[in-house]
């Protein structure tokens, strides 16, 4: 018979993570998030902007938000100005997430700030910071995963994974995302 220690779902607590906020905060973002966010309705960016502020969350001037972006926690988002959030991104911040100025989150992009301890028996979630430097590129479905910081101008390719942080001015690609080369910007 194998001894060792397995996952036990059933013990599992749910005070190990702390929104923040009430459940009533919650709930009512939820449904603002489904009305104004998740869906493929033109809503304007201002409106957007506006319920992002409402509930704690900064947002500089100049940001584009897309249709069907889902935002976890707004209270937990910092976006700096001229930023763009495409289609069907996920900012799954459960920590703070800070998006720079002239930030680019593609279609699909995901940004995780919570995982799992996977070698403790009660499956703990753990939170980290994402933060997203000034003229970032994060390319349509790529992933920046929990406690990454993606400097200064760097770029995460399409469908690439970013676990660790990633230098300025660099290109990366893959999963897990490396070092492919660097950015070059030209008028």
């Amino acid at each position: 018979m194998d001894e060792r220690e397995k996952i036990d779902l059933s013990n599992y607590d749910r005070k190990l993570y702390d929104p923040g906020v009430s459940f009533i905060k919650r709930a009512f973002w939820y449904f603002i998030s489904i009305f104004f966010f998740q869906n493929s309705l033109v809503v304007s960016s201002g409106i957007k902007k506006f319920w992002i502020r409402a509930f704690g969350g900064k947002v500089g001037k100049g940001v584009v938000i897309k249709p069907k972006v889902n935002i976890k926690f707004p209270w937990n988002l910092q976006i700096g100005n001229y930023s763009w959030i495409g289609e069907n991104v996920w900012i799954d911040n459960h920590a703070m997430v800070v998006i720079g100025n002239n930030v680019c989150l593609s279609q699909g992009a995901l940004l995780l700030t919570g995982s799992r301890y996977y070698d403790r028996t009660s499956f703990a979630p753990y939170v980290k910071q994402i933060t997203l430097e000034d003229g970032v590129w994060i390319a349509a479905k790529a992933i920046v995963c929990n406690g990454v910081t993606c400097h200064s101008h760097s770029v995460l390719g399409t469908l690439s994974v970013a676990t660790k942080d990633m230098e300025e001015y660099s290109i990366y690609q893959g999963n897990p995302a490396v070092l492919k080369k660097e950015r070059v910007i030209s008028k």
